[in-house]
């Protein structure tokens, strides 16, 4: 079968490798149908920071219809369509214990810790897989473990009704973000992004305002509120920074980008104003919630998606989105129906 294997650095193969054998105890065995491509999947492969196995089949964000369970299996069947948790856990650690998953100890990916999704088959313990809408084109259901992160960022920020909150970046994340925003929160919804195309597309489909990240933006695009929340899923350290000095008292900066470099932080600035900064580490419990949240959000999904027909474009789509030439939020290989 095929599967895009990343060998180090840099070093990703569409190679054709064995088939898969029948899933050990616990496990079940996925036809994939389709998978994105995340910003952490291209960081991996520009840096080969989180290489902890070679090769390794990449892709964490994947759905696909089971064919096979293994002994002891039964909460899913042959047949069922299934979205993976990308979390692969101890599930002994206090954090695990204590139930936040996303800060276990020994924390690892599917696609890093485990073979992933960019194959035409995957093996996984039944305990990642969740059932989906059996109506979800497979384009929009792959797009379940990007929202979860969003939905989990968006309840960490928790920003009070009314509230206006600033979105940084309309990639894959912020846009996200700002879709749930747009849809659980009923206050202005401000967007900034270097990238004017994305940004546009961002807030036509969540009705915000595309804003220039600097006080006089903001005060024209609020002339009659103070902004006290944002999210940054740019992971730049300059936007950051810049977001931290553009906030109001008394609101909160949360970060869910994977950020370069570090912060000239003032803590006094954070004291004496009284901002909270908050870590969003993948998603906690969320991840059902997002998949009940597809169908509703499927056609806001599709726009945000550029769509790839079969895995022999993953490498070459890797160098053309570390090149900022993707037009999409998202994209998105169909591997099968």
């Amino acid at each position: 079968m095929k599967a895009v294997r990343l060998h180090a650095a840099r070093d990703l193969r569409l190679e054709a490798v064995a088939t898969l054998p029948p899933p050990p105890p616990g496990h079940v065995t996925l036809s994939v149908r389709a998978a994105g491509i995340c910003g952490s999947d291209l960081h991996n492969y520009r840096t080969g920071q989180w290489i902890t196995r070679s090769p390794s089949t990449a892709g964490h964000e994947f759905c696909g219809r089971v064919t096979a369970l293994g002994a002891g299996v039964s909460r899913l069947a042959v047949g069922d369509l299934v979205a993976a948790d990308s979390r692969v856990t101890c599930g002994a650690c206090p954090a695990c214990l204590s139930g936040r998953r996303q800060i276990c100890e020994a924390l690892g990916f599917v696609g890093e810790a485990c073979d992933g999704g960019f194959a035409e088959a995957v093996t996984l313990p039944a305990s990642l897989l969740h059932r989906h809408d059996s109506s979800l084109p497979a384009t929009v259901a792959a797009m379940a473990e990007p929202l979860a992160v969003a939905l989990h960022a968006v309840r960490r920020l928790r920003p009070p009704p009314g509230e206006p909150v600033l979105v940084l970046g309309c990639g894959t994340i912020g846009g996200l973000c700002a879709l749930l925003l747009s849809r659980l929160h009923d206050g202005p919804l401000l967007l900034a992004d270097l990238n004017a195309d994305k940004a546009a597309l961002v807030a036509e489909v969540c009705e915000g305002i595309v804003i220039a990240l600097t006080a006089e933006g903001i005060a024209a695009a609020l002339p009659a509120q103070r902004l006290r929340y944002a999210l940054d899923a740019t992971g730049s350290v300059a936007a950051i920074e810049t977001a931290l000095s553009l906030l109001s008292g008394g609101g909160a900066l949360a970060l869910v980008g994977i950020s370069h470099g570090r912060l000239a932080l003032d803590p006094n600035h954070l004291v004496e104003r009284e901002i909270a900064l908050l870590g969003c580490h993948a998603f906690g419990d969320e991840l059902p919630e997002a998949i009940a949240l597809l169908p509703e959000l499927a056609p806001a999904l599709t726009r945000f998606a550029t769509i790839l027909l079969d895995l022999d474009a993953v490498p070459d789509a890797y160098e053309r989105l570390l090149r900022g030439e993707a037009r999409g939020l998202k994209t998105i290989i169909h591997v099968a129906e």
